[in-house]
């Protein structure tokens, strides 16, 4: 069986809840192609994932929220524990972020995009970037909600890497 796995990080909640609507929405595409049996989706906070998720999983999709201009340390972290694990065995997968930032995002992005390059991940989609445009100590702190349209975005982004693995796109 196929794996699509999701791993995220999340303090404030918005990030978790794109990893949930791509998962959400993987399992909707599996399930309007009768494809169930074919790909399994795994859901995963960082912490709680490790090398071998890596290695289980046909295709994957990280989720990070933007902290400092960096990803989150537990998504670095859950990379600096699987790096030299996977290291040449995954090459050419399927890969997909999603990125939740305050007002800008790129930082995350860019270290996201170096560890893809370094498992030599094939990306098969633009990264999701979310902009909450928390701005003060009080706001970034703050549990998010993330609207509808994000969460619909997110869900196309799971919809797009199930699908694909469901038909053998990849």
């Amino acid at each position: 069986m196929k794996r699509l796995l999701i791993v995220w990080w999340s303090m404030t909640g918005g990030t978790r809840q794109l990893a949930e609507a791509a998962a959400a929405g993987a399992r909707a595409a599996l399930d309007e192609a009768d494809a169930r049996a074919e790909v399994e989706v795994v859901l995963k906070p960082a912490d709680q994932a490790g090398p071998d998720d890596v290695l289980a999983a046909s295709a994957l999709i990280v989720a990070t929220p933007e902290n400092l201009a960096s990803m989150a340390g537990m998504m670095k972290d859950f990379f600096d524990r699987c790096w030299y694990a996977v290291l040449d065995r995954i090459n050419g997968r399927p890969f997909a972020a999603i990125v939740c930032a305050g007002s800008d995002g790129q930082g995350a992005l860019r270290q996201i995009d170096r560890f893809a390059t370094g498992w030599r991940l094939n990306t098969v989609a633009e990264p999701l970037l979310v902009i909450t445009h928390a701005q003060t100590p009080e706001a970034i702190l703050a549990p998010k909600v993330i609207g509808e349209a994000d969460r619909a975005r997110a869900a196309e982004l799971g919809a797009t890497l199930a699908a694909g693995l469901a038909v053998g796109l990849w």
